[in-house]
């Protein structure tokens, strides 16, 4: 089908009309919203800080972007240590963090809190702040197809 020069025009004026009013009709947005998922399954030096110093600061840099930030520390295996009250040796900068700093959400491996249980006879206490995931693994995963970047400490 052949369209005259009339046909073109008009055809021309309908599209241009839909994406002016798809432009127009488009919601108003806020803030972007980043959302990383950390990984620490280790309890080699330096790992927990290095974990808490990197949520610190992407909430610093995206916070002077205006910009908003939601992190989920994944702790499982022997990365679990981050999150007990009696091995933990970032225990004040976790509360200091968990007070001052939003967005920022601690989570235990359920598996690993069952499994040390039961190798150490007794139950774990966790710190405040720290919620319990079923499977620490389970829940990157769930972040990551939900897409939240991720990081591995």
């Amino acid at each position: 089908m052949m369209l005259s020069r009339r046909g073109v025009s008009g055809l021309a004026a309908l599209l241009a009309g839909l994406g002016a009013s798809r432009a127009t009709a488009a919601p108003a947005t806020g803030p972007k919203t980043h959302r990383v998922a950390m990984q620490v399954s280790s309890r080699e030096g330096g790992v927990f800080d290095l974990a808490l110093n990197n949520a610190v600061n992407l909430a610093r840099e995206y916070s002077e972007q205006a910009e908003e930030l939601e992190v989920e520390i994944v702790a499982y295996g022997p990365g679990l240590h981050m999150l007990r009250a009696d091995t933990s040796p970032v225990t004040a900068r976790i509360h200091s963090i968990s007070e001052s700093v939003p967005g920022i959400v601690l989570s235990a491996c359920g598996n690993t809190v069952k499994a040390m249980e039961k190798a150490e006879g007794h139950s774990l206490e966790l710190l405040p702040h720290v919620g319990i995931v079923p499977a620490g693994a389970v829940r990157l995963v769930t972040l990551q197809e939900a897409g939240w970047s991720y990081l591995r400490v």
